[in-house]
Order: C-alpha cells, then structure tokens, then sequence
C-alpha cells in the first residue's frame, strides 16, 4: 500500500501520513460526486450559500487545530495565525456575489419570444491544491464551485496532508453532505488515470509548471475545462516620485513573507537610480530585523522552508548568481538557525542581471534582486523579461503613470503601491507559463459554470 507522507520542516520527521486511495475506490468516490451533484444543484441558491458559509464558520472555530498543524505541516509560524483572514474574506465576497453572477443574461422577454443565457454548473469539479497557502488558494475554488451547484472533489499537496480532510469534516459538520464535498488521498498516478478517464468535468489546478504541464497531458482528448495557476516571478518597480519607506515596508515584506513562499511574492525588484541606494539601504536593515526559528515559538518571524529540497533551489540559485558576479548583502553571521536544510536565512542579492537563473526562474524562496535603472522603459522591459506573468507592484504617486505603464506589462494584475495580495472582486489569473483561466470575482463563477441560451418562441393566436 502507498503511504503519502509529510515529512515536517521543523524536524525532518514524518508528521502526518495517509494511505494512498485506489484507483476503484476513488472512482467510486467520483461516481457518488456525480450522482450527488444533481440534487445538490436543485437545492435554492441562497441554502447551498448558507451551507457554505456554515462550513467556512465551523473551520473558524477550529483555528487551536489549525494554526500548529500548518506550522507542523509547511512551517508558516504560529504568530501569524494561520489564513482565516483571507480566506473568510474571500469566502464572504463569493457569497455576495454569487446571486448576481449567476443570474441569467436577459436578451428579451416579449409577449413573441423569452431569450436568456444562464448559467448551469459543470458538474463534479477536482481541485488540486498547493501547499504553500493550502487554505486560501483550495477556497478560491471550492466556495465559488460549491455554491454555483457543483460538487467538489479536492486533492491537497502531501506537504499539506491534512488541510483537504479538515476542511471536508468542517464543511460537513456544517451541513455540506458528504459526497457533495469530499476529500481523497491520491497519488500521480491515480490522479492522471482519473482525468485521462474523464472523471471530471473542471480541473483547478494550482501549482507548478511541471505540474501544470502533467495535468494538460492526462487531460488530452478529454476537452475537460482546465483552470492553471502555475509559475512566478512577480516584478516590483520603483519610481523616482515613490513613497520610499512605503515600498521598502511592502516589497520586503512580498519577498520574503511566508518564508517567500507565495505565489504572488515579489521575487525581482527594479529601482529608479535616484531612490536605489536608499532603497537598498533600507531593505537590508529591514530583512535583517527577522527572527528565523521553529515555527511554533511565538517569537519566530520567519520559520523554515516547507521542505529542504525547496531551500536547496534557492540555495543554488543564489550560489550560481554570486559566482557570476551578484553581491549578497545579508550577513549570515545575524542568522545562526540557518542549518544548510530547511531553515533558511533571507537573503539580499544586488550586481544581478537578468543572465542569472535568480533573477529569471521561480526562486520562491526568502530571497529577492535588486536592480538599478533609469526609466520606466526599461522597467517595463525587464518586467516583461519572464517566462511568467501573475501580478507586478508599481510604486508611484501617479495614478495615471502606474496605468500606462500596466497597459504594457505581460501580467495578470497590476498593483499600484501595495503587493502580495489577492483581491476576491477582482479576476486571480495569470499569462505566459503562470498559467491559464481564473478564479474569484464574478468572471471565477462563469469559469465554475457553462451558459446555457434559452430561445422561447411564445404561441400567439
């Protein structure tokens, strides 16, 4: 039998396992999904809404529970209190929302004719969910899909093990039943049998390009509807007119937040040459205020990694770019828990270029470029120098410039004087290979739904 294991990065050691379900069990897990789906979407939309918040509520009381087990699981410190901000947030948008994004798009109602699209749910939805916020980003789909009618079938990170199984008895205990929301314990290959079997009717998918990738090809030939949220390496830029400790504040905090381990973190900074000495100055003396250490010590700031290979990458690349001339500002004497595994200093790099692998490919590490220039057009053009596209951070008093320049950014969103954040009205998605589709605001419910037009031509005498 296959054991899915997480190993936690406070002391290397197993924490949770569970075992791996088998490809007929987890078939049948769908199949109940799918003949549950029906009743479920009958049900008034205001009671499947109730019923979500019920079980967004229940997991709120068990926060005791869920703040050291996230600690234990991917090493986020105890201090910051888990994701209920966010996650309440974003759960309370959808539910706002939900009656108008899902009514139905009146062409006409005459006494000769009815015309209307509406909305229908897909069906059974499979959410694969990462684990660097393994609240957050499972929510941005499972409410939205919940609440359109859809059942869901959700399948978390093994670094995470434990979320997706929380989350269902909390939704359950709430009311949600059981088949209209579960959670399986799957491996690879499980996982690709099912959607090559087309056992979904929509994927959302939040990882790596790899993985990404893994999920378009088990998913070829079965026109099943795919929602990616993939790679980053999110730009910030500074202008000449910025509110520079401003900056200094939210860049620093993007970069290396969550042990940078976020899929919108800033990872490369770009500095107009009048504010970058200061800029510089400040955000060393900022990153070097952090306490790292175990994560259930309430006087950590900045816990390990999620697991030692991730910090052996960021590692890696910051070693590669020094050898080719970059400059590592951060003394590592300040931060003596760094063990060479998954406890990791934060780490300032500048001299970098864009011919180093740290400042072109995802680090999603505590570590973050800085480089010098002279105008936004060349800002915007090595902004645009990426393989990625998920948000960018523009720092200016100027409104108008900051919406100019987001015109010619390759980018999803487009922030003006804030980072690292994730608006529930506005539309989550990605270009490049950050991926495809997306989710929250009104545009997540038409992704987690089809139109169906109605044309009605009335009898007259």
């Amino acid at each position: 039998m296959t054991m899915i294991k997480c190993i936690s990065p406070v002391n290397g050691e197993v924490y949770a396992e569970r075992p791996a379900m088998p490809l007929e069990l987890a078939k049948q897990a769908v199949t109940h999904a799918r003949l549950a789906q029906k009743a479920w979407a009958k049900r008034p939309l205001d009671e499947r809404v109730k019923l979500v918040l019920a079980g967004v509520a229940r997991l709120n009381e068990m926060v005791d529970e869920v703040v050291p087990e996230l600690a234990w699981q991917m090493g986020r410190p105890v201090r910051y209190g888990g994701e209920f901000r966010g996650f309440n947030e974003r759960s309370n948008y959808v539910a706002s929302i939900a009656a108008d994004a899902l009514k139905p798009l009146v062409v006409e109602e005459s006494d000769r004719f009815e015309r209307r699209i509406e909305r229908e749910p897909h069906g059974v939805i499979f959410v694969i969910a990462p684990w660097n916020y393994p609240y957050m980003t499972a929510i941005n789909t499972v409410a939205p899909a919940l609440m359109a009618g859809n059942t869901v079938i959700i399948k978390h990170a093994s670094q995470t093990i434990l979320v997706g199984e929380r989350m269902v008895r909390a939704f359950v205990e709430a009311g949600v039943p059981a088949d209209v929301f579960q959670n399986l314990f799957l491996d690879h290959e499980t996982t690709a049998a099912l959607i090559a079997a087309k056992s979904f009717d929509f994927i959302n998918f939040t990882g790596s390009v790899e993985g990404g990738r893994s999920i378009e090809r088990a998913a070829a030939g079965t026109f099943t509807g795919l929602g990616l949220e993939l790679g980053g390496k999110d730009p910030g830029y500074v202008m000449e007119d910025a509110d520079l400790d401003a900056a200094v504040d939210t860049l620093m905090d993007g970069a290396t937040y969550n042990s940078g381990q976020c899929c919108c973190g800033i990872e490369r900074i770009y500095v107009h040459e009048s504010l970058y000495d200061a800029f510089v100055e400040k955000s060393v003396a900022w990153v070097s205020n952090y306490k790292l250490g175990n994560p259930l010590d309430p006087e950590t700031t900045l816990g390990p990694m999620a697991n030692k290979r991730f910090a052996a990458t960021v590692r890696n690349q910051i070693a590669d770019a020094v050898s080719r001339g970059a400059k590592a500002l951060i003394d590592p004497k300040l931060f003596p828990q760094d063990d060479g595994g998954a406890y990791l200093a934060p780490q300032i790099l500048v001299d970098v270029d864009h011919s180093m692998e740290f400042m072109r490919e995802e680090t999603f590490g505590p570590a973050v470029g800085i480089m010098k220039v002279k105008s936004d057009a060349e800002a915007i053009e090595l902004m645009n120098d990426s393989q990625y596209g998920l948000t960018v951070s523009l720092w200016t008093k100027d409104g108008e410039r900051a919406a100019r320049i987001g015109r010619e950014l390759e980018t999803g969103t487009v922030f003006m004087n804030r980072a690292d954040y994730l608006d529930p009205a506005l539309c989550w998605t990605g270009v490049k290979e950050t991926g495809r589709g997306g989710s929250l605001s009104v545009l997540g419910f038409h992704n987690l739904t089809r139109p169906k037009s109605y044309h009605l031509k009335k009898v007259t005498a």
